[in-house]
């Protein structure tokens, strides 16, 4: 699956965590009204993107009926986006309790994306925000769910993304796998190694390096995970953060606009086209007006992109 985009072509994708999945009654948007849906699709529009992601923290179009799913496409056909991908959250296919029903899902998610002709799909193993995390201000700061160091589950987890990475190639689908702190995607080299496992050619990393960087704890350079995964990367989720480390071992973070924070999104993002990145973006921003600094985020990858296209 590789393309020819130029830079004002590439897709770049709203997230739309900004929204959340809940409305302010209580609500979940997921059983809103359409017109729901539109405010925010239109708000989205409204900030020059062309391209969502439903984003399944808002809105899960896999568990749509047919009638309703027609309504969400006709809404963004309306306001010219286009759906590049989908990305799942916390719906991991080895939760401890929801592990099968999870996978399920995930199929249906890769139907859903063949049906509406949509390439990318993003997976992970991260789990539910724990009590400490919903209370943070930074979910981020306080310790989350772990995959179990256990050979049967990693070996579980290795067979259930082989299974749907053969799903989605049936469909002409692409998978990507999220990088994400204490799961079997947490490092760069466990990411290699874990995507190196499952071994099929419709599954690559989502390579979220913004997920690790902002962590309270030593991490690797980030130059170094885009070297070590960038190879293996398809669709890509993008974001920034401030991170001060002190001589005394505090470390301290802050999200950031792409090109203020510790990543320098220029060179990394040369590097990847450099190592054959050929899959849309995803601009994501968590606090204050997260879909401002997204757009901002996506003319500056614009810029970037200017004169790199891909020839493949």
């Amino acid at each position: 699956m590789t393309q020819r985009w130029t830079a004002e072509e590439w897709p770049i994708a709203a997230a739309m965590i900004p929204f959340g999945g809940r409305l302010p009654d209580g609500r979940l948007v997921q059983d809103a009204a359409p017109e729901i849906w539109a405010e925010s699709l239109t708000d989205v529009a409204d900030a020059g993107f062309d391209a969502v992601d439903p984003t399944d923290s808002w809105l899960r179009i896999a568990d749509l009926d047919l009638a309703r799913r027609a309504e969400f496409v006709s809404i963004c056909e309306g306001l010219g986006l286009s759906v590049p991908a989908i990305s799942t959250a916390r719906r991991s296919v080895i939760d401890p309790q929801h592990g099968d029903e999870y996978l399920a899902y995930s199929h249906r998610v890769i139907d859903t994306a063949a049906e509406l002709g949509i390439g990318h799909v993003s997976f992970g193993f991260f789990g539910p925000l724990s009590p400490k995390q919903m209370k943070a201000l930074w979910f981020w700061t306080e310790q989350g769910v772990q995959n179990p160091d256990d050979p049967d589950i990693y070996r579980l987890a290795v067979s259930r993304i082989r299974e749907l990475g053969q799903h989605a190639e049936s469909c002409g689908i692409r998978i990507s796998l999220e990088m994400y702190e204490d799961t079997y995607l947490g490092t760069a080299r466990d990411s290699v190694r874990f995507v190196t496992e499952v071994d099929h050619p419709a599954v690559k990393l989502n390579i979220d390096i913004g997920n690790l960087i902002r962590l309270h704890r030593p991490v690797e350079p980030w130059a170094e995970m885009i070297e070590l995964c960038a190879p293996y990367a398809g669709y890509w989720h993008v974001k920034n953060y401030y991170r001060i480390e002190d001589p005394s071992g505090l470390v301290m973070t802050h999200p950031a606009p792409l090109l203020g924070g510790t990543i320098n999104w220029r060179t990394a993002i040369r590097r990847a086209l450099e190592l054959g990145f050929d899959s849309p973006f995803l601009v994501e921003h968590y606090g204050g007006d997260g879909l401002s600094v997204s757009a901002a985020n996506r003319d500056y990858i614009r810029r970037i992109l200017s004169g790199r296209t891909i020839r493949t």
